[in-house]
């Protein structure tokens, strides 16, 4: 395998939670408009922190990707940090 093609897996095995992140970071501030624009880099890279975590922890746990339980569990821990850091 070569190094390209190495780093596309890498980066295609981290996207699910780069996107979820993205995703709840960015339509609450767009659907209401009084949420803070500054903390959207500090959110979104706590929440994709959280979801690699859940990502390499399904991996690890199953011993393959792209299982249906760790893509709920990164759904799952991914929203409730969201409804944390909107808390705070």
């Amino acid at each position: 395998m070569t190094a390209i093609a190495a780093l596309g897996h890498v980066a295609n095995f981290f996207a699910p939670a780069l996107v979820v992140a993205l995703m709840l970071s960015l339509i609450p501030r767009l659907r209401w408009g009084k949420t803070r624009w500054r903390g959207f880099i500090k959110d979104t890279l706590w929440l994709s922190l959280a979801g690699f975590g859940v990502l390499l922890a399904g991996l690890i746990w199953f011993g393959r990707d792209g299982k249906m339980a760790t893509y709920a569990a990164l759904v799952l821990a991914q929203g409730s940090m969201a409804w944390y850091l909107r808390r705070s």
